[in-house]
């Protein structure tokens, strides 16, 4: 059984999911997430590694490269799973450059919704709250 909720993880570099962010808070792709259903997105600053060990691409053909932590971004979006193709698509055409950088997506169900201040559920945890 799939859930109703899932998360959308993306993981990336510092300055491509800086960009994104940065171009959405200034209104030129708010409107468009915004039709997505999305009312909420949360970044959080990171140091990690994928595939590339931390090495730049230009030095990926070295076989023994040491392991290096890089400045790294995750954005997390919470969001209808029927919505999550179309917020898929959209991310995916922000975020890509053709290098390495450009990050990866980790979609997983959502159990459960719960706003803490007002004890709402599901949908309602995730839009403007109803009870003052």
């Amino acid at each position: 059984m799939e859930s109703d909720f899932s998360r959308i993880e993306v993981v990336g570099s510092v300055s491509r999911i800086s960009l994104i962010v940065e171009q959405m808070g200034s209104g030129k792709h708010l409107e468009a997430i915004k039709k997505l259903g999305i009312t909420g997105i949360t970044v959080v600053n990171a140091m990690g590694c994928g595939v590339e060990s931390g090495s730049p691409e230009s030095m990926m053909d070295m076989v023994d490269s040491p392991l290096t932590l890089l400045p790294k971004s995750i954005m997390v979006i919470i969001c209808e799973t029927e919505k999550v193709d179309d917020v898929i698509d959209f991310l995916m055409k922000q975020l890509y450059s053709g290098h390495i950088g450009d990050g990866k997506i980790f979609v997983s169900d959502v159990k459960k919704i719960i706003r803490v201040r007002t004890g709402e559920e599901g949908i309602e945890a995730l839009h403007e709250s109803k009870i003052i």
